[in-house]
């Protein structure tokens, strides 16, 4: 690593990253979402089986879904409509109605979610009903087409030879081995002036880039993810907490350990040896305003999708999120639309909080109990 690169590290971008392994899980997904460019064209309905292996659906009442009566539907039905572009096979007949519905009133929304939805509490095969949120979001960074002395770290494309070597590099290696470094050689989509930025990249897996062009012109980009090196996830805030340094207060303490210690710094990096690969999409107008794709395929809504294990909740399906903690107070309904590898379990999802700094702040600070309800089509009964 380049010497200025690594002085640069101690600059305040560095508490961000820090945070990001309290809280944060990493966006990696399991199923590779489509590439092409914006508006993209709509996918064919889900197929496959919607059983649920990991977890025991038991119905309920309307009123044990706590806070049903107060939630601003209109909010939640954008995803929805949403989900109505990739819906699954039990929720498909139901989507000329919600797209009907988009512009009605609240109780109207009501009415007709109680009248063709039955609740489900949700609960591991041994019973647990309790678990675990946290959450996710957009980040937003400058980046540029050509490398400079500022913007110096790369965000690469998937290489060639991802399939001839299980697992790839490690982001040691990449960072450091000629061999690695030359089967990502043109291989960028742009470059970024930190490599703390980009790592926060790699753990959310999904980013706006505030692009340069080679002329000089900017606009603003998304880069999504695309595959990685299948080495194994850690958590950068884990080994600072094993090299005896205090979780306390952020960002105070992150930036004192950080400007105190830049030659440890690629450490602090190479100790997370996942390294994540992206592909770059154009952003239309109306992109602007949704997230990004989740695994299901259709664009992401803040504050309305979860990511959950799939295993659990299938794809597409109608939720009822509560959550009480420092973070959020959450009585609301969600649609199942993403996943991740750290998100397993019956009674677990990761918010999406959605994009730019104050989303980050949400997400960051996110770990608390969590309890989940699926709505589920009446005349479509769920698996056992």
């Amino acid at each position: 690593m380049k010497k200025g690169l690594l002085w640069r590290l101690a600059g305040p971008a560095i508490v961000v990253a820090m945070v990001a392994g309290c809280s944060f899980s990493p966006r990696t997904p399991e199923v590779a979402v489509p590439s092409g460019v914006a508006p993209p064209a709509p996918l064919p309905p889900l197929a496959g089986s919607l059983t649920h292996p990991k977890s025991r659906w038991v119905p309920v009442s309307w009123a044990d879904l706590p806070g049903f009566g107060d939630d601003p539907l209109h909010e939640g039905w954008v995803a929805l409509v949403s989900n109505c572009m990739r819906p699954n096979a039990a929720i498909r007949p139901l989507c000329d109605d919600v797209r009907r519905l988009a512009i009605a009133d609240a109780s109207t929304q009501r009415q007709w979610i109680t009248e063709r939805l039955q609740p489900y509490r949700i609960e591991s095969l041994s019973g647990q009903s309790d678990g675990q949120l946290t959450s996710y979001y957009e980040p937003v960074y400058d980046a540029t087409r050509r490398p400079s002395a500022q913007f110096s770290v790369p965000l690469y494309r998937t290489p060639d030879s991802i399939a001839t070597r299980k697992p790839w590099y490690t982001r040691q290696q990449i960072d450091t081995l000629p061999e690695a470094q030359a089967a990502l050689r043109g291989r960028e989509i742009a470059w970024m002036a930190d490599p703390i930025d980009a790592m926060m990249l790699h753990i959310q897996g999904t980013g706006r880039l505030r692009l340069t062009e080679a002329d000089g012109s900017q606009r603003m980009v998304r880069v999504a993810f695309a595959a990685t090196n299948d080495q194994p996830y850690r958590s950068i805030q884990q080994w600072l907490t094993n090299q005896g340094v205090r979780a306390g207060k952020w960002p105070d303490d992150t930036r004192d350990w950080a400007l105190q210690n830049p030659q440890r710094v690629p450490q602090l990096l190479w100790s997370n040896p996942r390294y994540v690969f992206f592909r770059e999409e154009e952003m239309s107008e109306l992109d602007a305003s949704a997230g990004p794709r989740g695994a299901q395929g259709v664009p992401l809504t803040a504050g309305r999708s979860i990511a959950v294990d799939r295993d659990s909740i299938p794809y597409g399906t109608p939720v009822w999120l509560a959550s009480s903690g420092p973070a959020a107070q959450l009585q609301k309904l969600v649609v199942a639309q993403d996943t991740g590898k750290a998100i397993t379990g019956a009674v677990r999802a990761d918010y999406f909080a959605g994009t730019g700094p104050e989303a980050g702040r949400l997400a960051a600070g996110m770990n608390q109990p969590l309890r989940l309800w699926a709505l589920w089509p009446k005349q479509a009964a769920p698996s056992p």
